[in-house]
């Protein structure tokens, strides 16, 4: 009888490609990096500001970032496919407008109502763009550019350009909250959570990077991109529908001014937290981040009394900053 004892097998999982570490890494990276800027923000509006660094403050910072970060979840989609969209602030604009005219018209509608027919203009929105950009292959830009001026124009003309004031009713979703933050807070999150796993674990998440990849690879596979890119815009008129909803129940008034230069910010945020304006790469929990540090910037600068004009050229200096460090990340990751 042999005495050979046979060792089982064990399958060993083949380390990661190169270039895979090195995007897992820079991920990783980002993050951190977007955490420390954020702390060191806090840090310092904490020392030179007074009465920055309380609970009150940053409760009512919270309060006022889930337009922003539903918007920035559809945007990241967008950037990830190598396009981008102008037209979120005009299509918040035209969907809280929605709200506010069925809302306070002659035969005022429930809220429920009001809400379902402001998703359907924000998606329609998107449709629009996705089709145009899809089937006569126009730059995102200057698509969503007329659409942007689009949106706008409907708003005015459906509300005679006046503020709708709906009152409580329309307060519902954001009188409800739990330790402070109200339920619009949670429902951003889930948003992020949700767009942030349809990301990374889905085949609808990988078609998207594919797309902002190569798209000439990706239809030389066999594979569509059209139902891909189109469906990116609808769920960024979605998004920017979602955030419509959000800021008109916080408010309890529907103004065909809201989310002028929205646009602005939700790039820069969704830049900042590092999604390729090339395409290709990008996380939906990054752009969270980046969210988070443009609203503790916005309220620390007005804390200290700056001026509207010197803010904007602040947030542009950190565009173009993001910018710049995301070309030395491409470059690193292409080593």
């Amino acid at each position: 009888m042999s005495n050979d004892i046979t060792a089982p097998s064990v399958e060993i999982a083949p380390p990661l490609p190169p270039r895979r570490r090195r995007l897992s890494l820079g991920l990783i990276t980002d993050q951190l990096g977007l955490i420390a800027v954020l702390a060191l923000l806090i840090a310092g509006f904490a020392f030179t500001t007074p009465h920055f660094f309380t609970r009150d403050n940053f409760t009512t910072i919270f309060n006022q970032m889930p337009a922003t970060v539903l918007c920035a979840v559809g945007m990241t989609y967008v950037l990830i496919i190598g396009g981008v969209d102008l037209s979120v602030g005009s299509v918040l604009g035209l969907s809280g407008g929605v709200v506010g005219v069925l809302m306070t018209g002659a035969h005022p509608q429930p809220l429920w109502i009001a809400v379902l027919a402001a998703l359907g203009a924000g998606a329609l929105c998107g449709l629009l763009n996705g089709l145009i950009v899809v089937t006569w292959s126009v730059p995102s830009f200057v698509v969503t550019l007329g659409m942007l001026e689009i949106a706008r124009g409907a708003t005015h003309w459906l509300t005679a350009s006046r503020t709708a004031y709906i009152g409580s009713r329309a307060g519902t979703i954001a009188d409800l909250s739990l330790g402070g933050l109200s339920l619009p807070v949670y429902i951003a999150l889930a948003a992020v959570i949700i767009g942030q796993f349809v990301l990374s674990r889905t085949v609808f998440g990988r078609y998207m990077i594919a797309v902002g990849t190569n798209e000439e690879a990706v239809r030389l596979s066999g594979i569509s991109t059209r139902p891909v890119k189109t469906a990116v815009f609808v769920i960024a008129g979605l998004c920017a529908a979602a955030g419509a909803v959000m800021d008109v129940s916080r408010s309890q008034a529907s103004n065909p001014n809201a989310g002028t230069g929205l646009e602005l910010d939700v790039i820069a945020a969704v830049v900042i937290g590092g999604t390729s304006l090339m395409g290709g790469r990008g996380s939906v929990a990054s752009s969270l981040l980046g969210v988070a540090i443009i609203a503790v910037l916005s309220s620390g600068l007005a804390a200290r009394g700056v001026r509207d004009e010197t803010k904007r050229l602040i947030t542009g200096t950190v565009i173009v900053a993001a910018v710049i460090l995301d070309y030395y990340r491409l470059r690193f990751i292409k080593r």
